[in-house]
C-alpha cells in the first residue's frame, strides 16, 4: 500500500503583465490557487495540509469557495465552470459551458444560489450570471467590447454587479433578472480588479493607470480614489478588502504592497503601510496577486512567492511559502539524518526541500537555462538543459553557489556521477555517444555507433551502461585513460531505454524502456532477476532503488509510481495510482519505505511504502 505523506505543493501560475486571483474560505482559513488544470486547497495554519482537484480538462484560471464553504466553483480557459464540494472526494455538482473563451473571473452571491463569471467571449457575451444548480441565464450583460478581466457580485441585497475589463471601463448592472445601469471610464488603462467591500457600502477598482477607484455600491456612482501621495509607481494588479471594510490591501508591479485606510464615506484612501518584497531583485519580485483573509494578507509575486503578513503585525518579517511553476523534471535525495529533496523544473528553478518541513530555499538559473536533468553529491549539482551545457553548481548548507558550464558539443540526454570515486566522474550521454568529465574538465567525448538514450555510471567510475533506442544494453568498462571497452550487450527490451539505474550494493541494476517495461538485472551473471515488470500502462520516464537494495520505483506518463519487491513477483507491486497529473518525471527513495516523486503538476509527492 502507498500512502500519501506529504505534499510539497506548486504555487500559482502566473503571467507577465497580467493579475491573478486567489480567493480563500475565511471558516476554514485555507486558500485557493490554481496551476495548469489543478485547483490546490491549502491551510494557512497547516501550509503543508495540501489537496488538489485536477478534473478540468484545460489550465484552470479562478477558483472561489460558496459563501457557506461547502461547494467550489471553478473555471478555465475553455470558458467551463464546474461546482463540486469541498469534502468526500470533491464530488461534481454542475458543469457549465459559459462563456465561448477564457474565464478570468468567477463570483458567488452572497445567498450562494448565483454566480457571475467573466472573461473573454470571442464574439460573444464577454459576461454571464446563471443559477448555480440549474445553469440558467439571469440577465443580459451588454456595455463591454473587449475582454472583461474582473467582476464582483454586491455581498447585500439589492443585487447588483460590477464589471472592468480591457475596454477602460467600469459597468454597474442591477436586478435579477441583470440589466445595464451604467458605465463609467475614469481609468486610462486596463482595468485589472474589481471588489466589493465585504458590508456592500462601496466596491474599488485598480488599473493599469496606477490608480484606485472607489464607488458607491448600491447606485455606482464613483464616490472617491485613492491618494496618489505615496502612491504605486506602477501597474496595479489586485485589490482585497479587510474583514471590517475598512481597509483595502493593493498589488503592483512596483513590487510593493499597499494597505490603504479608506474613509467611511469613501471620498478618499491613504496609504498607512507600504510592504516590499525584494527576493530575486528582477522582474520574479512584481506583485500580482493579493489577498487579505481574516488576520492574514497574502501576496503573490511574479515568481510565485506567496508572502504571507500578519494584519495585527504589518512590520513582522513574512512566512514565504514557495515552490515550482512549471513541471518538475529530475530530482536528487541527499543527506543522512535530516533528508533534503533538490527538484529543478523545465524553466530552471532548482528548489531544497527538508522532509517534514517543506520548503528551504531556491536558485533561479540565469537567462531562463532549461533544465532536463539534475544528478546531486553532498558538495554540488551537475544539470544538463536544452542547449549543449553542463551546469556544476557548489552547494552549502543552505544555499547554493555560483552555477558555471562546459559546453559538450552535443545536446546532453542522461547525466549520471560516480559518487566514489575520487574525482567524482560524471557520465553525460548525447545521441551519438558520451562524454566523461572531472569537474567541468572534458575527459574524454567517444561515438559509441549507435543511437543512444539513457546511460549510468557506477559510483565507483568503473563501468558505464549504455542503453540504445534499439532497447539493447551496452556494458563498458572504464579505464584509466578514459576510453570505454564493450564488455557485454544486453537484450531483453522491445523499446527504447529511458533510465538505467545502479543498485546502492552494485550487485544489480536495473532499466526502464518507452515500451513500459521495466528489468532487473544481476550485475555479475548479466541475467535478468526479475522480469515481467509490466504494470505501467505507458512510457516509464524514472527509476530509483531503495536504500537497502530490496526495492525498485519506477514513474510513468501514465501518472502511476509503481514499486517492486525485488525478492517477489512483479504482480506483487504496490502501486500509487494518479500520484501526477500528466506524468510522472522523476522518483528517489528518501529511507527504506518512504519515496519522493515528481512530475507535470509541479508538484512533489512523498509516499510510505507498505510492503504486502
Amino acid at each position: 500500500m502507498a500512502k500519501l505523506l506529504e505534499t510539497f505543493p506548486c504555487v500559482p501560475s502566473t503571467e507577465r503583465g497580467r493579475g491573478i486571483l486567489i480567493s480563500g474560505d475565511p471558516k476554514s482559513d485555507s486558500i485557493l490557487y490554481c496551476n495548469g488544470r489543478s485547483v490546490f486547497i491549502r491551510s494557512l495554519r497547516q501550509p503543508q495540509d495540501v489537496q488538489v482537484y485536477g478534473e478540468h480538462g484545460y489550465a484552470v484560471t479562478v477558483a472561489r469557495y460558496s459563501p457557506n464553504g461547502e461547494w467550489i466553483a471553478s473555471a478555465d480557459v475553455a470558458g467551463t465552470v464546474r461546482v463540486w464540494g469541498t469534502h468526500n472526494g470533491f464530488v461534481l455538482k454542475n458543469e457549465f459551458r459559459v462563456l465561448a473563451g477564457r474565464i478570468d473571473d468567477l463570483q458567488w452571491s452572497f445567498d450562494g444560489l448565483r454566480i457571475v463569471a467573466s472573461g473573454d467571449g470571442k464574439g460573444k457575451s464577454l459576461v454571464r450570471s446563471f443559477a448555480w444548480d440549474s445553469g440558467n441565464t439571469m440577465g443580459d450583460f451588454d456595455g463591454h467590447s473587449r475582454r472583461v478581466l474582473s467582476c464582483a457580485f454586491k455581498p447585500t441585497r439589492p443585487f447588483r454587479i460590477a464589471t472592468c475589463g480591457e475596454d477602460f471601463l467600469v459597468n454597474f448592472y442591477d436586478g435579477p433578472p441583470f440589466k445595464f445601469h451604467s458605465s463609467h471610464r475614469e481609468h486610462s488603462n486596463f482595468v485589472n480588479c474589481i471588489r466589493y467591500s465585504p458590508d456592500g457600502t462601496k466596491f474599488i477598482t485598480v488599473s493599469s493607470d496606477k490608480k484606485g477607484m472607489i464607488y458607491d455600491g448600491k447606485t455606482g456612482d464613483k464616490i472617491g480614489e485613492l491618494a496618489s501621495e505615496d502612491g504605486h509607481k506602477g501597474s496595479i494588479y489586485a485589490v482585497s478588502w479587510s474583514p471590517d471594510s475598512k481597509r483595502v490591501l493593493t498589488v503592483s508591479a512596483d513590487k510593493s504592497a499597499k494597505v490603504w485606510e479608506v474613509a467611511e464615506d469613501g471620498t478618499v484612501g491613504s496609504v498607512i503601510k507600504t510592504l516590499t518584497f525584494m527576493e530575486s531583485g528582477g522582474a520574479e519580485d512584481m506583485l500580482v496577486g493579493c489577498l487579505w483573509q481574516n488576520d492574514h494578507l497574502i501576496t503573490v509575486s511574479l515568481g510565485g512567492t506567496m508572502s504571507l503578513y500578519s494584519a495585527d503585525d504589518m512590520d513582522k518579517p513574512p512566512l514565504l511559502f514557495s515552490g515550482h511553476i512549471k513541471n518538475v523534471t529530475s530530482l536528487a535525495i541527499l543527506g543522512t539524518n535530516q533528508k533534503t529533496i533538490l527538484s529543478c523544473s523545465y524553466d530552471g528553478l532548482i528548489v531544497k526541500w527538508l522532509q517534514g518541513v517543506g520548503y528551504s530555499c531556491k536558485l533561479q538559473m540565469k537567462d531562463n537555462t532549461k533544465i532536463k536533468r539534475l544528478a546531486a553529491t553532498e558538495s554540488g549539482l551537475l544539470l544538463s538543459g536544452f542547449d549543449n551545457k553542463v551546469w556544476r553548481i557548489p552547494l552549502t548548507d543552505n544555499e547554493f553557489g555560483a552555477a558555471e558550464h562546459v559546453d559538450i558539443g552535443h545536446q546532453p540526454l542522461d547525466i549520471s556521477i560516480a559518487v566514489d570515486s575520487p574525482e567524482s566522474t560524471a557520465l553525460v550521454s548525447f545521441d551519438s555517444g558520451v562524454a566523461l568529465l572531472n569537474g567541468l574538465s572534458i575527459l574524454s567525448k567517444i561515438d559509441l555507433g549507435f543511437a543512444v538514450a539513457a546511460s549510468v555510471i557506477s559510483p565507483d567510475g568503473r563501468e558505464a551502461i549504455v542503453g540504445g533506442q534499439d532497447g539493447k544494453l551496452h556494458i563498458y568498462s572504464v579505464s584509466g585513460d578514459n576510453s570505454l571497452k564493450e564488455e557485454a550487450v544486453l537484450e531483453k527490451h522491445r523499446g527504447a531505454l529511458t533510465v538505467i539505474r545502479y543498485s546502492p550494493d552494485l550487485t544489480m541494476f536495473a532499466s526502464g524502456d518507452a515500451n513500459r517495461e521495466a528489468v532487473v538485472w544481476d550485475r555479475e551473471t548479466k541475467q535478468v532477476k526479475l522480469n515481467n515488470m509490466l504494470f505501467h500502462t505507458a512510457r516509464i520516464n524514472c527509476l530509483a532503488w531503495s536504500p537497502n537494495n530490496r526495492m525498485v520505483a519506477t514513474g510513468s506518463i501514465d501518472t502511476c509510481v509503481i514499486v517492486y519487491e525485488v525478492d517477489k513477483p512483479a504482480s506483487s507491486r504496490i502501486t500509487a495510482r494518479n500520484a501526477h497529473l500528466g506524468g510522472v518525471n522523476a522518483v528517489g527513495f528518501v529511507d527504506e519505505c518512504t519515496v519522493a516523486s515528481s512530475g507535470e503538476d509541479a508538484a512533489v509527492r512523498l509516499w510510505q511504502i507498505e510492503p504486502q
